[in-house]
Parts: structure tokens; C-alpha cells; sequence
């Protein structure tokens, strides 16, 4: 394949990560371009008719929703990172949009508006990693191989290494393998690489804009920090 790839982006998208994440485990050149959706340009939504990334031009060819980009990116190019099993795969499938459910409720978790809907919130996504600890083989999902799974679930780990420097909120309790998996897929060179160095200064930007309890639990503890200094 000789075609042009531009992976239109944006900085924290959890979705935009998972198309680069495939294009770099497949080692298909690309560009990726960065946009600001609290101001979209208008090529931009010519181009993404629900006016969210990612989107992946192919020449001049858009294509948006990461669920189709990735699984063009599986068709057309090798290595193939799902099973060969048509029943495996369907399976694989059927727990990336459980990866997917899972993105929900972590940003419900970090909008939530007080404590308690906070620890609500916290305690659903524990009661969903404790439903993948059923299933993880290890040390990635399926095994030795990096799957269409991996690619899901790097990203949905990543916000974890950010909450876990603002509060101990549990959410891998008792779900060991789950955690082993997370530690094995953040030494994954396609998942560091997904995202910018300055990702966690963006992410706790983002974080503390929710105007959320969350985002007061970061407050205050900067303003610790500030004291003890």
C-alpha cells in the first residue's frame, strides 16, 4: 500500500490512541495532525461529520469512528492482530466495546459533581475490572500475542497512572492479572508512543477544567503542596 495516512488527532483522545497505536504496531508511515475541538476548524468537519477524532485520511479519503479505522487498518495491512478464529474474533470484539463502556465511566468518574457519586463511580469501574480479571490470560490479553484488545485497553490504562497520583480510589483491587496486564502494556513502545510527552500535564489540565470533585481533590492537594514548599 502506497497511500497517504494523516491521522487527524487530538491531544487526550482515548479513541485517536487507539488508531495510532495499530498504525505504529503495523509500521505504516503516517502523519498525524493535532486539532482543538473546543474550536474545530471547518476542514475538519467537512471532513468528520459527527465533529469528534479521531479521523484517518487515506489520500483524500476520509474515515471516521475509531471502530472503523482500526478494523480498515486490520483488513488492509499486516501484521493481523486479531485471531484467525471467526468466533475469537467476535469474542475480541465483543470485549473492546467493553474497553469502550469502560472509557464511559471513567468520564463519568471524572465528572463526577461530589464524593459520594465519585466513589459510585469508582466502584462501578472496579466491579468492571474485576469482570476482565475473569478473562485476561497474561500477560496480555490473550497470551504472549498483542492483540486489537491491547490497543483498547492501553489507553484505558493510561488514565489510571494519572488518578493514582491524586487518590488510592481502588479500582484494582483484587484484580491482579488485570493489573500485570496494565503494567505489561505500558512498556509497549506503539502505547508510550500514542500520546505526547506532555500528555499527564495536559490530562491533569483537563482534569482540573471539570470544575468536578475530582478536580477539587486536585486543587487541594496543590494547595498542599504549595504550603508545604
Amino acid at each position: 500500500m502506497n497511500s497517504k495516512i494523516t491521522l487527524i488527532s487530538h491531544h487526550l483522545c482515548p479513541y485517536v490512541q487507539r488508531a495510532a497505536i495499530l498504525l505504529e504496531e503495523k509500521g505504516i508511515p503516517y502523519e498525524r495532525v493535532n486539532i482543538d475541538l473546543s474550536n474545530k476548524p471547518d476542514w475538519f468537519l467537512a471532513i468528520s461529520p459527527l465533529g469528534k477524532t479521531p479521523v484517518l485520511l487515506v489520500d483524500s479519503t476520509p474515515i471516521f469512528e475509531s471502530a472503523v479505522i482500526c478494523e480498515y487498518l486490520e483488513e488492509v495491512y499486516t501484521p493481523r492482530l486479531h485471531p484467525d478464529s471467526p468466533l475469537e474474533k467476535a469474542r475480541h470484539r465483543s470485549w473492546i466495546e467493553f474497553g469502550s463502556s469502560i472509557l464511559n465511566d471513567i468520564a463519568s468518574f471524572y465528572n463526577a459533581a461530589d464524593k459520594n457519586a465519585l466513589i459510585n463511580r469508582s466502584e462501578m469501574i472496579q466491579a468492571k475490572f474485576r469482570q476482565l480479571e475473569q478473562v485476561v490470560e497474561g500477560p496480555f490479553f490473550s497470551g504472549r500475542q498483542f492483540t486489537l484488545v491491547d490497543a483498547v485497553y492501553g489507553p484505558v490504562f493510561r488514565y489510571f497512572d494519572t488518578f493514582d497520583t491524586i487518590d488510592n480510589f481502588g479500582f484494582l483491587t483484587g484484580a491482579f492479572k488485570v493489573d500485570s496486564w496494565r503494567l505489561h502494556l505500558s512498556a509497549r513502545p506503539s502505547i508510550i508512543n500514542a500520546v505526547s510527552e506532555d500528555y499527564p500535564e495536559r490530562l491533569q489540565h483537563f482534569l482540573l477544567q471539570r470544575k468536578s470533585a475530582l478536580s477539587e481533590m486536585i486543587s487541594k492537594s496543590a494547595r498542599v503542596e504549595s504550603c508545604l514548599a
